[in-house]
């Protein structure tokens, strides 16, 4: 079992960065592959960017060159992190982080919603222009 808790959203104007984070507890072994997804209202979730344990990393087409994932494994926990630059208006989301038991080999067909199978609550992400 994997516990996820995010945190780092907030209100930001146009041009600005946030650094999202999740705190994931648990097995590791549960979540040898982390992923950001993003939902607005009526429409569905999307992925972001995935990190295995070993730091290798997947981005959507739409988040390559202003987000960065990374994740920072202990003993104990483990973070991953998504910084987001040059934040738009269309950035505004609902950001969830979600773990898999499976490393994410396979680029957009892991980063997939239904691939990943624990969630953290999200943290709400609002950019004005």
């Amino acid at each position: 079992q994997v516990q996820l808790v995010e945190s780092g959203g907030g209100s930001v104007q146009a041009g600005g960065s946030l650094r999202l984070s999740c705190v994931v507890s648990g097995d590791p072994y549960d979540s040898r592959c982390m992923g950001w997804f993003r939902q607005v209202p009526g429409k569905e979730r999307e992925g972001v960017a995935s990190i295995n344990y070993d730091d290798t990393t997947y981005y959507a087409e739409s988040a390559k060159g202003r987000f960065v994932i990374s994740r920072v494994n202990t003993n104990t926990k483990n973070t991953v992190y998504l910084q987001i630059n040059g934040l738009t208006p269309e950035d505004s989301a609902m950001y969830y982080c979600a773990a898999r038991l499976s490393r994410c080999v396979r680029g957009n067909v892991d980063l997939r919603s239904d691939e990943f199978a624990y969630w953290g609550q999200g943290t709400q992400v609002t950019v004005s222009s």
